[in-house]
């Protein structure tokens, strides 16, 4: 069966380097899942969950924006933060929801603000419960 290779990329390092059968991918509309064989693409990255399955074995990140490039079944992905979701601690992120969900918001730059790290805050929690 064909693989794809995966490779995820922040400023400080090369967090994975590994083949996989499937890679699911937060864009920043929706979620895309990639099999080997698939055409070639470039799309923009959300926060949340990204998944790489490795036959019965499934690899957790949390992605925090960017880019994912897939091309001649290499899926590249260049985000500013990716944690291992064995990483994240669930009590810490409840912390950050909380402290997003009070921070101020009376001008449409600081909604936006708020918003975006209520969206980080959620997405890391819900992958902290899943991998508990």
């Amino acid at each position: 069966m064909a693989r794809l290779k995966c490779i995820v990329l922040t400023p400080e390092r090369t967090l994975l380097d590994a083949a996989a059968d499937f890679v699911a991918l937060p864009l920043y509309d929706g979620e895309i899942g990639i099999a080997p064989a698939h055409g070639a693409m470039i799309g923009r990255l959300g926060c949340g969950e990204m998944r790489v399955k490795q036959g019965d074995h499934v690899l957790r990140f949390f992605l925090e924006g960017g880019f994912v490039e897939v091309i001649h079944d290499t899926v590249s992905v260049l985000t500013n933060r990716a944690v291992p979701a064995a990483e994240i601690d669930a009590a810490v992120a409840q912390q950050q929801l909380s402290a997003a969900r009070e921070r101020p918001a009376r001008t449409p730059e600081l909604i936006e603000l708020r918003d975006r790290a209520v969206a980080q805050a959620r997405a890391q929690l819900r992958i902290a419960r899943r991998t508990q």
